[in-house]
């Protein structure tokens, strides 16, 4: 089955990034909605909206941003156990109606147990993802039920279950589902819609798509049904040199604002994204053909801090290598956030297009 490209960028509360501290108020609605704006003129599919637990809500932002664009949808974090699944069915129902149904929920599980005990959560890793199985199964159930129904599971319990709303969107938002351990796999081949993970080498990511796929199949799904999303840092020049140029800019500017932290950062403790990361940068700075690692190293690998380094044309390439695995979408922020947009929007996404499109016009050619 081939699946359509994709591209999903990401907005934020304020301007931050690893070579941009956040300054000023927590929150900018104005730096918010010209962040969507970027996104939608330079052509993204969608935009994620994170979750940290001391973070303005991300359900908000994202419908404070859907009032400021036309037709970009948004990839909205959520993290199960906060609240009932019944009222986030209905929540993210009505925003679903409100954004023209533009909707899509990302789960995210959680990998580091302090930030979870900020919010009161003091379940360990297991029993994370086993609550995360079941919210999402009733997620999905409250949203596609024409009746009430009563449940009795592990982590909830209702009678008469409801919701007089449903999502806009049929059969009911797209769920994505994040995390590499075991049980973040085995619950993602139930449930996901795409499957999302960090900039993993080819290798890796062979793997984890055939894990995946084998998860869909032991839950009875069709494995080809459930696309991927790799995140990662694109770093562009107009020539191969100069976008390694910046790359070393960038890794200066990250040892400047760290310090002695620099390369002292470690990886959420549960997290095996976070791991897989760090595996993949310990077999150098540079993987595959210009997976650039440096900063991953850097800053502990907390989040997607894999980068493409090269031209347009160069990283569209490299984005075809994955798309020959099996990923037919593509998470791309900038270490610049809103600056890069437009770059992208320009050169990237384009030249991209253009790759996977000829990669699909050898495989229409090619034996069966």
């Amino acid at each position: 089955m081939t699946q359509p490209l994709e591209f999903i960028g990401m907005i934020s509360h304020r301007r931050s990034s690893e070579i941009h501290p956040p300054a000023g108020s927590v929150l900018d609605a104005g730096y918010t909605a010209r962040f969507a704006q970027a996104h939608e003129a330079a052509g993204f599919d969608r935009v994620l909206v994170a979750w940290h637990s001391t973070s303005p809500d991300a359900l908000l932002i994202a419908g404070h941003a859907a009032a400021q664009t036309q037709r970009i949808g948004f990839m909205v974090a959520h993290r199960p156990g906060f609240i009932a699944p019944t009222l986030a069915a209905r929540q993210f129902a009505t925003f679903d109606h409100l954004s023209g149904g533009r909707a899509a929920i990302h789960i995210i599980t959680g990998g580091n147990p302090a930030e979870q005990r900020q919010d009161g959560d003091f379940l360990d890793h297991a029993q994370r993802y086993a609550r995360s199985d079941e919210y999402v199964g009733l997620l999905r159930r409250v949203w596609t039920s024409e009746t009430p129904f009563d449940h009795q599971g592990e982590f909830y319990r209702f009678e008469r279950a409801f919701s007089e709303i449903k999502p806009l969107q049929k059969p009911h938002i797209p769920i994505f589902f994040g995390g590499s351990s075991d049980a973040a796999i085995e619950a993602a081949g139930r449930h996901a819609d795409t499957y999302a993970f960090w900039g993993e080498t080819l290798d890796q990511a062979r793997d984890t798509i055939a894990r995946v796929r084998a998860s869909a199949a032991r839950a009875g799904r069709d494995p080809a049904s459930i696309r991927f999303s790799l995140s990662v840092r694109p770093v562009l020049g107009d020539t191969e040199e100069a976008a390694w140029a910046r790359s070393r800019e960038i890794l200066e500017r990250i040892r400047a604002l760290r310090g002695d932290n620099f390369g002292k950062g470690s990886p959420k403790p549960e997290s095996v994204g976070s791991k897989r990361l760090l595996e993949a940068a310990s077999g150098g700075p540079v993987r595959d053909k210009r997976l650039w690692t440096e900063v991953a190293t850097a800053v502990g690998a907390g989040a997607n801090t894999t980068a493409l380094v090269g031209t347009a044309e160069q990283v569209a390439e490299a984005f075809a290598d994955y798309a020959r695995l099996g990923i037919s979408t593509f998470l791309i922020r900038g270490f610049d956030p809103l600056e890069d947009v437009a770059e992208y929007g320009r050169s990237l996404l384009p030249a991209t297009r253009r790759a996977v499109a000829a990669l699909a016009r050898v495989k229409e050619h090619e034996p069966a």
